[in-house]
């Protein structure tokens, strides 16, 4: 048993109540403060990912959209039908702008009477690619192109490369240089 112990008049208590201190749970304003950063940090990566995945679909969808105008004109260029020789012509110049344009337009009689005195061609492309974007909006491409002529004696293949400077007047694309690559 314990021993009794006697109080003494004005002896204070055996037990004092001691303020109880408050303790912080430094964890959890932690954890919420790392939380908040990383979700900062995700949604600026997918934000940031997203913009390059946008800028990436929309350079490739203007690329496909060249191509796809360059070798419709190619393919139109190369196929010639001397029965229908003033079409032709007017066709290629509405197709036609900047220096390009002028050159053509000044040949146009030549070419209407190299046109008429021609075979008939089927002109295919085989391939073609964008070289390069010009800063002011136009593209540089290259396209290889076979032109196959009947005679009546004989079949003619001749295979030729081409760069093409096409630029966007409005909503439409023109071509505003052709050379032949020798």
């Amino acid at each position: 048993m314990s021993p009794r112990r006697k109080f003494q008049p004005g002896e204070g208590p055996l037990l004092i109540a001691q303020p109880v201190r408050a303790r912080r749970a430094w964890g959890l304003p932690i954890a919420t403060a790392v939380a908040g950063l990383l979700m900062a940090a995700a949604i600026t990566i997918c934000t940031l990912m997203l913009v390059s995945h946008q800028s990436r679909e929309r350079a490739a969808s203007k690329n496909r959209e060249v191509l796809s105008y360059v070798t419709g004109f190619m393919a139109e260029f190369t196929s010639i039908d001397p029965y229908h020789a003033n079409d032709y012509v007017t066709r290629i110049l509405a197709q036609a702008t900047g220096d390009f344009a002028k050159q053509y337009h000044d040949k146009a009689n030549d070419i209407l009477l190299q046109v008429a005195r021609a075979e008939p061609a089927t002109g295919t492309v085989l391939d073609a690619g964008v070289e390069w974007w010009n800063d002011d909006g136009s593209a540089n491409v290259i396209v290889a192109t076979d032109v196959t002529s009947k005679s009546s004696e004989q079949v003619i293949e001749n295979t030729n490369r081409w760069t093409a400077t096409v630029t966007q007047e409005g909503n439409q694309w023109k071509i505003s240089n052709l050379r032949q690559v020798i």
